[in-house]
């Protein structure tokens, strides 16, 4: 059991740094840094979004609308952190 909550967390931790990517990603293709026409962007975009899109479109469609500001990332940043606390609190105790 510690171990498949020992993977759980790594999945949750490994998913916050894609979140974080797809965030700054979708920073620099606004403020065109970067040029999505370039293969490598593209790929890496698509890739970032097709990861990050499914979990935060529920979000989005529960939040109102606040003009060009997205917190969804935030949102989802905070319900991760806050499954992760859980599970550190109070799984790990009761596996030992």
């Amino acid at each position: 059991m510690r171990a498949l909550l020992d993977v759980l967390m790594l999945a949750l931790q490994l998913y916050v740094w894609l979140l974080i990517a797809s965030a700054i990603m979708s920073w620099l293709i606004a403020f065109n840094v970067v040029n999505t026409r370039n293969e490598v962007v593209r790929t890496i975009w698509n890739f970032l979004y097709q990861i990050t899109e499914p979990v935060l479109r529920p979000i989005r469609n529960l939040l109102p609308n606040l003009g060009g500001i997205d917190i969804s990332p935030i949102i989802l940043l905070l319900i991760i952190f806050f499954i992760q606390r859980v599970i550190q609190i109070y799984l790990y105790p009761a596996v030992f």
